[in-house]
């Protein structure tokens, strides 16, 4: 038995949720429900502009989001990133530390400034972030832990890694490590902006192909540079044996390597989409790690999303996604 689950790498941010109008975020110039990458000095003065509509923090970024969810499932997993040696940093070790995360921040930690990730919900259930680096712009292959990475079943690159040659890099190295020690390999895509900038830093991450890929509608099309829902489909298919496409109120598209599924999910009032296909992504590595089919897990991540997407936060309480495992499968 491998001693994780899942080997997760990619970004450490502390996640700030700000309620704010659409005609808000026209007026500061931000670019609704994309991410984009600004720098300390731009987040200060967005942050003074917001503060009573400020939700609480929490541990995030990408995949750290997948992480914690597959942990709060049960399932035994560990995430490489990078935080400064700050209270920023602090919080999100001892937040990885008491969800039972494993991870490689023990020890001495870096000066510098943890990354911070304003997400701004707007009315429509909409999700628009303004990120700042911080330290983990630095993340590169000595936060990785072999060891740890090759005694896993899953190894899970979140894409935005793609962003920073020296992470691209570490993601790329890690993706050979697994192949050659029988990991499997999934990967997500993250964001349509991105995906469709560092389109071909995807294409060294995938390499020849890969075990499993999780994106949304809009990346699927923007990856293979296409309108049309089944080209992009078949693009899927030339680099990944299995993937995962969510399709936002419609549910979700799987291709298992043999079968199209369709998963079809509850209709319910979104409040906040932040999280929901990262959430997504772990309940679905949770569900095929623990015997269950494509078909099984697609359904538990489904009505995973869901519930997150009825409450703010881009984290399920911690006995949430327990009580959804229940009903299906108990």
């Amino acid at each position: 038995m491998k001693k994780y689950h899942v080997y997760g790498m990619g970004n450490a941010l502390v996640d700030i949720e700000i309620e704010v109008s659409s005609e808000a975020l026209k007026t500061l110039g931000v670019e609704k429900g994309m991410m984009t990458l600004i720098d300390e000095k731009r987040q200060g003065e967005l942050l003074s502009q917001f503060k009573g509509n400020l939700h609480q923090r929490s541990c995030g970024g990408s995949a750290a989001n997948t992480i914690m969810a597959i942990s709060q499932l049960g399932g035994r997993t560990f995430y490489s990133c990078k935080v400064a040696n700050d209270e920023m940093g602090d919080f999100y070790f001892k937040d990885l530390i008491d969800r039972g995360v494993a991870s490689n921040l023990h020890g001495q930690r870096e000066d510098g400034d943890t990354g911070k990730c304003m997400v701004f919900i707007t009315p429509d259930a909409d999700r628009t972030m303004n990120t700042f680096l911080g330290i983990t712009a630095t993340f590169d292959q000595n936060q990785l832990e072999e060891d740890d990475l090759v005694d896993s079943e899953y190894l899970y690159i979140e894409g935005y890694l793609v962003t920073a040659e020296n992470a691209k890099n570490a993601a790329i190295h890690a993706r050979k490590l697994a192949q050659d020690n029988n990991v499997k390999v999934a990967l997500t895509l993250s964001d349509p902006g991105v995906v469709e900038h560092f389109r071909d830093g995807f294409k060294e991450i995938i390499g020849d192909k890969i075990d499993l890929i999780f994106c949304n509608h809009d990346e699927a099309l923007k990856l293979a540079q296409t309108n049309d829902f089944e080209k992009a489909v078949s693009k899927l298919k030339e680099v990944s044996e299995a993937f995962c496409i969510t399709m936002g109120k419609k549910g979700a598209f799987l291709w298992d390597g043999n079968k199209e599924v369709d998963i079809v999910t509850n209709q319910v009032e979104a409040v906040d989409t932040n999280g929901a296909g990262d959430l997504f992504a772990g309940a679905f590595l949770f569900g095929l790690t623990h015997g269950h089919s494509f078909s099984e897990s697609g359904k538990l991540a489904c009505q995973c999303s869901t519930q997150l997407v009825t409450q703010f936060g881009a984290r399920l309480k911690d006995h949430q996604p327990k009580e959804i495992y229940q009903r299906l499968f108990n």
